[in-house]
C-alpha cells in the first residue's frame, strides 16, 4: 500500500461528513472509534476500505456525499455541541436535519444568532482559522449606559485570558447597546471584555459571519445561496487548514 493513499482517521471522518476533526480526535481519545475491530489511536491512518465504527456503529462511507451548508438562527439555551447523549438541548437534535451535519465554531448557550452548520470538514477548518481574519458581527446589550470611554477601550484592546484582544470596530447604537465586529474567537470574548470594564452582558446576538447576515427567524435555518457559497469559498481560498475549532464567543 502506498503511503500517499493513506489518510489520518480524523481527516477521513471529516471529509466524509461524519464529524469535525476535533470531534474525531475527542472520539479517539475516548476510545469510541474502532478500525477493523481494533481501537483507533491518535494519528492513525486509513485507506478508507476498512470497517470503521463509532460507538460500535459502522460509519457509512458514501462516495456520493453532497455537501450541505446551512445558516441557522440559534435560540438562547441551545448548546452548540454534537454530543447528543450528554446534552439534551444540543443544536443537532434541535435542527433535526436529515443528513449528519456539525456546527462551524460555537455560540455560547446564553447567546443567540447566526451560526453555520455543514458536513464539509475542509471548509470548517478554513473558516475557523483565527489568523484568516474572518469577520463576525454582534449586537450587544449591557446592564448600564455605554460611554465613549467604554467604546474606546473595547475597540482598542482589552486584557482577557492572558492576552490583549485585537483592535476591533465598536459603535454605540442605543443607550445600553453597541455593535462590535470581531476577527478573533477567544473563549466568551465579548462577555469577558465587558466584565473587565465593569459591565455585564444582558443579551448578545450574532448578526453576521463573513458575507452572510442573519435574515431568518429565531430557531429556523436556511441553506446558503449559490452566490453566498461562492463568496465564502473565495474568502477562504487562501486560508490555512487547522485541526481545531474556535472556543465560545
Amino acid at each position: 500500500m502506498l503511503e500517499e493513499q493513506l489518510i489520518r482517521i480524523n481527516k477521513f471522518l471529516s471529509e466524509i461528513g461524519y464529524c469535525s476533526r476535533r470531534k474525531a480526535d475527542t472520539l479517539i481519545e475516548q476510545g469510541r472509534i474502532t478500525i477493523n475491530g481494533e481501537t483507533a489511536v491518535m494519528g492513525q491512518k486509513v485507506i478508507g476500505t476498512e470497517v470503521i465504527k463509532v460507538n460500535n456503529k459502522v460509519v457509512e462511507k458514501s462516495s456520493k456525499k453532497k455537501n450541505i451548508y446551512i445558516a441557522f438562527n440559534k435560540p438562547v439555551g441551545i448548546v452548540c455541541t454534537t454530543d447528543t447523549r450528554r446534552e439534551k438541548n444540543n443544536i443537532i437534535d434541535y435542527i433535526n436535519y436529515p443528513t449528519r451535519i456539525f456546527p462551524i465554531g460555537r455560540l455560547d448557550k446564553p447567546s443567540e444568532g447566526l451560526i453555520f452548520l455543514t458536513n464539509d470538514g475542509d471548509i470548517v477548518n478554513k473558516i475557523l482559522r483565527a489568523n484568516n481574519q474572518h469577520e463576525k458581527e454582534y449586537v450587544v446589550e449591557v446592564n448600564k449606559p455605554v460611554t465613549k470611554d467604554f467604546v474606546r477601550l473595547m475597540s482598542s484592546g482589552v486584557p482577557v485570558l492572558d492576552t490583549v484582544t485585537n483592535n476591533c470596530f465598536v459603535k454605540q447604537t442605543d443607550k445600553k447597546k453597541f455593535k462590535i465586529i470581531l476577527t478573533q474567537g477567544l473563549n466568551r470574548q465579548i462577555r469577558r471584555m465587558c466584565e473587565y470594564l465593569g459591565y455585564r452582558v444582558v443579551s448578545l446576538k450574532r448578526i453576521r459571519i463573513m458575507n452572510i447576515t442573519l435574515d431568518i427567524p429565531v430557531g429556523e435555518y436556511r441553506k446558503f445561496t449559490p452566490k453566498e457559497l461562492n463568496q465564502i469559498k473565495q474568502l477562504v481560498q487562501k486560508s490555512t487548514k487547522v485541526f481545531e475549532e474556535q472556543k465560545n464567543t
